[in-house]
Order: C-alpha cells, then structure tokens, then sequence
C-alpha cells in the first residue's frame, strides 16, 4: 500500500462519524480529482500537494476554473512559506500540514467547507514575518489595490472614518475592505495588522 493511500484511509477513519462530514470520493491523483469534479459535486476538496499527476499550484488552478468549483484545503508535509503562498495565490483557501492535530483538521475542514479561510498558526507566522529573500511572495500579495491602499493606511494608524474621508468612500465600505483584507492575510486583530504592516514598510 502506498504512502498516499495510506493517509487517504487514515483521513477516512478520521471523518467517519463525524457529524456534517461526508467522504463523496477519494481521487488517487490529479486527473481523478478533475473528472470527479466534472461530474459530482463537493463541499470541499482536501488536496495533497505532492500528489502523482497534475498536482500542486497547477492543479488548484484547473480546479477552481471549473464550474461551481468548491473550496479547497490544502494538506502537505510542507511548510515553506514559498509554497504556502503559491498555493494560496492559486485559490486555495486554506493550507495544513500533515503533522497537525485531528482536531485541528476536523476545524479546518468544516471551517473551510462554510466558506472560510485556515491556515495553520505558525505557518502564518512565518509567512507574516520571515525576512525572506526579494523573490518571496508575500501575503499582501494576495491583496485587491484597493484593499493594498487601505493596508498601508490602516498600517500608517489611520482610523477608519479618516479611511474613508480620504477616499470618498462609506466607512462600512472601509470596514468591508478591512475584513476581507485581514481574512485574506490571516490576520485575527489589529495589532497583527499594525505589526505587518510596520514589518514590510508600509507604515513610513
């Protein structure tokens, strides 16, 4: 039995009898996962990174360009900030390793499948605040301008009355902004939003 089925049953042990989770498939690579797809329809998709076949970036990509295509998490032995991040550029919403907690998963899947984005604390961490090399994408890279613009303000202490003053704009707009921003950056508070944004030089 290979390593990939392995945790594919394990995963299954885990959500049988878990209230509000169903297991409608398993995909054995790639090109399952899409034919599957374009057939039936799911909640969520729980995605290997490494995965054999169409896999990785490329493959959250062709997935998401699919019609009504779910949300999916991502689960990898990975944790390089690199990878993290370009996985979440290609729409995936959320990303765990395989070293975390059943409970943690179980949270990530239904949290995930609502809607919602999850990733894993420390790797957002990293992701926040490694110093990394000029080639690292980093998660405000994964802003709207607009919601880039209100970043900087908001980093610069800026309320958001000011915000929206400044702007021509509702402050409930601001406020939209704000939230989809922080979702998007995994982002719980203020001050995590403050200390980011003083960590890339956004607060000069």
């Amino acid at each position: 039995m290979d390593d990939h089925k392995l945790m594919r049953e394990g995963l299954k042990q885990l959500f049988d009898g878990e209230d509000g989770i169903v297991v409608s498939g398993e995909a054995r690579d790639g090109e399952e996962i899409l034919e599957f797809l374009q057939n039936k329809t799911a909640d969520l998709v729980l995605l290997d990174v490494t995965m054999p076949g169409i896999h990785g970036a490329e493959l959250v990509k062709k997935i998401k360009k699919l019609p009504n295509s779910p949300p999916i998490l991502m689960l990898s032995m990975h944790n390089e900030s690199s990878v993290v991040i370009s996985m979440l550029k290609a729409g995936a919403s959320g990303y765990m390793t395989k070293d975390s907690s059943p409970q943690d998963l179980l949270s990530a899947v239904r949290k995930v499948a609502a809607g919602g984005r999850f990733i894993a604390g420390d790797i957002a961490e990293n992701i926040a605040f490694e110093a990394g090399s000029a080639t690292t994408m980093q998660l405000h890279e994964l802003l709207t301008g607009r919601e880039l613009v209100i970043l900087r303000m908001l980093g610069k202490g800026q309320k958001v009355i000011e915000i929206a003053r400044e702007l021509n704009i509702s402050s409930k707009t601001v406020s939209t902004h704000k939230a989809r921003l922080m979702q998007k950056m995994y982002l719980d508070s203020d001050v995590k939003l403050m200390q980011y944004a003083i960590a890339h030089g956004m607060a000069d």
